[in-house]
This record gives structure tokens, C-alpha cells and sequence, in this order.
């Protein structure tokens, strides 16, 4: 869908979806967190844990896991989503300031 103003040259609606390179790096993000909090729920149940403790510890690094990736994606989501309101006020203001030339 293109719109056309008065005067102004045609635009093409901008997509609500963050830039590929921060979706990338959100994603990179939330996987490290599950590795590491995988790790952290392994460590802490072969510390605290004594004899045959297998499934315990598979346990122990699944819900961490779990706990570590879902608690950075929603960080990550909320940052990308603060991203795309600083980029559209800012185009805003922009586009405001030069109709009041």
C-alpha cells in the first residue's frame, strides 16, 4: 500500500518489526542465557548432591535453562520494543519540525 500527501513524495508503511541485526543479537542473547543457566542448574545440583545424582542434575539444568532464556527474553523485548518507539518518535518529531519550516 503506498500513500501519497499533499505534495509529499509517496511512502510505504513501515513494518512494526525490529531491524534484522537486533533480532539477530536479541536471539544470540536469550541462547547464551539458557547455556549459561543451564550451566549454573547443573553446577548447583552436582554441589549440593551426593551419590548417583544423573537425573537430578538434568533437571537441575533444564530449569535453569528455562529460568535463565525466558528472564532474558524479556529483557530482550522490552529493549526491542523501547528501540522501536525511540525510532518512531524520533521520526515524528522530525517529520514535525520540518513542516512547521
Amino acid at each position: 500500500m503506498v500513500r501519497v500527501s499533499d505534495g509529499e513524495a509517496p511512502t510505504t508503511p513501515r513494518s512494526a518489526l525490529p531491524g534484522r541485526r537486533a533480532r539477530a543479537v536479541a536471539t544470540l542473547a536469550i541462547l547464551l542465557a539458557g547455556v549459561c543457566g543451564g550451566l549454573i542448574g547443573y553446577a548447583l545440583v552436582d554441589v549440593s548432591c551426593t551419590g548417583e545424582c544423573n537425573w537430578q542434575q538434568g533437571v537441575g539444568a533444564l530449569v535453569g535453562a528455562a529460568v535463565g532464556a525466558s528472564g532474558v527474553a524479556v529483557v530482550a523485548s522490552l529493549t526491542l520494543r523501547a528501540m522501536h518507539e525511540w525510532r518512531t518518535s524520533s521520526r515524528a518529531g522530525s517529520r514535525s519540525a520540518r513542516r512547521s519550516r
